[in-house]
């Protein structure tokens, strides 16, 4: 069901961010993202020759990641074609520092203290999440191996529909199906 029909309005800008996975012939996979921000007035700039031209992109980044089928990240690759700053392309480099890591529980905490705040690009590390949840996408299923079996890559309590207590769960995963509702903290949310 699409979005109900806004109020008169115009574009102002418009960010894409769109994630592709492809299998290497070395028996690997490349996992790449790419955000780009395109603003619908003209921006003011000093460092990009007085301004960012509407339609021009302000943003274009992109990274590639290269994972084997334990989600061991073999290399990074981070562009940045088009940024506000002339600085910001430096910092690219040091998201090779995810190199060895392995996308997983917990990768994304791991990577924010390699690459979090001043140690990083807060448009970079946006790719972080599409890219793992790509790279997912891409090696599930796997051949010969249960296409429901999803319990021990830890997707059960990551949504309702995983929850353990869910209808789902219960008919595709009855060994990890409880009938006590999981523990969930955050706010808005009950304590558990």
């Amino acid at each position: 069901m699409p979005l109900s029909k806004p109020v008169r309005r115009r574009t102002l800008h418009t960010r894409q961010t769109l994630s592709h996975a492809f299998q290497r012939e070395d028996g690997l996979w490349d996992i790449e993202a790419r955000m780009t921000d395109v603003k619908t007035d003209p921006v003011n700039n000093p460092e990009r020759g007085g301004f960012v031209a509407a339609g021009e992109t302000f943003h274009d980044i992109s990274m590639r990641l290269t994972i084997d089928r334990e989600m061991k990240i073999h290399a990074v690759e981070a562009v940045m074609d088009s940024t506000p700053f002339k600085m910001c392309p430096r910092i690219a480099e040091r998201y090779r520092l995810l190199e060895g890591t392995r996308i997983g529980p917990g990768w994304l905490r791991q990577a924010a203290e390699l690459t979090g705040s001043i140690q990083g690009c807060t448009h970079l590390n946006d790719l972080l999440r599409p890219l793992a949840t790509t790279a997912f996408q891409a090696l599930w299923p796997n051949e010969g191996v249960d296409n429901m079996d999803v319990g021990s890559q830890g997707v059960i309590n990551t949504c309702h529909t995983w929850a353990q207590n869910s209808p789902a769960v219960k008919l595709y995963q009855p060994q990890y199906y409880s009938e006590q509702p999981p523990a969930v903290r955050g706010k808005g949310r009950e304590e558990g």
